[in-house]
């Protein structure tokens, strides 16, 4: 299973995308500022991390599910992001429920997410499926 985010609006707080699963739309999604400005997939020059508020370099990433200790439930979660721990794809309304992480619901209200707890549901589900099936799961991170 290939998982897309499309960086589209890069704002001062937040970062507004798309996710696309196997090259189809989804949903929006909803992180932290973007700090690899270079896009070069690390923190390099003048980039710098600001814990809890910097989106993840862009790049490839290997994606898990299992159980989140602070949410108490199964989720989608990428491994061996630079500079990064325990970055998750979730359910969230805004920049200050990411922590790092991918949220995902519709971009109805600017710099927020709303019905994101449906699509978080049907994320771990199809994820869970593809995973049943044999199959790898990748997200790429790239700007639109």
């Amino acid at each position: 299973m290939k998982l897309l985010v499309k960086r589209k609006f890069l704002g001062k707080n937040y970062t507004i995308g798309a996710l696309y699963i196997d090259g189809k739309y989804f949903c929006d999604t909803l992180e932290d500022r973007v700090i690899d400005v270079d896009q070069s997939g690390k923190f390099d020059g003048d980039e710098k991390k600001i814990p809890g508020k910097s989106a993840i370099p862009y790049g490839e990433y290997k994606v898990v599910i299992n159980r989140s200790p602070k949410f108490k439930r199964e989720l989608p979660r990428l491994i061996d992001v630079p500079h990064f721990e325990g970055i998750l794809i979730h359910r969230g309304n805004s920049a200050s429920d990411t922590s790092g992480c991918i949220l995902v619901g519709e971009n109805s209200i600017r710099g927020r997410l709303s019905n994101s707890s449906i699509y978080e549901d049907i994320l771990v589900m199809e994820c869970k499926a593809a995973l049943k099936r044999g199959e790898d799961i990748n997200i790429k991170i790239e700007e639109s």
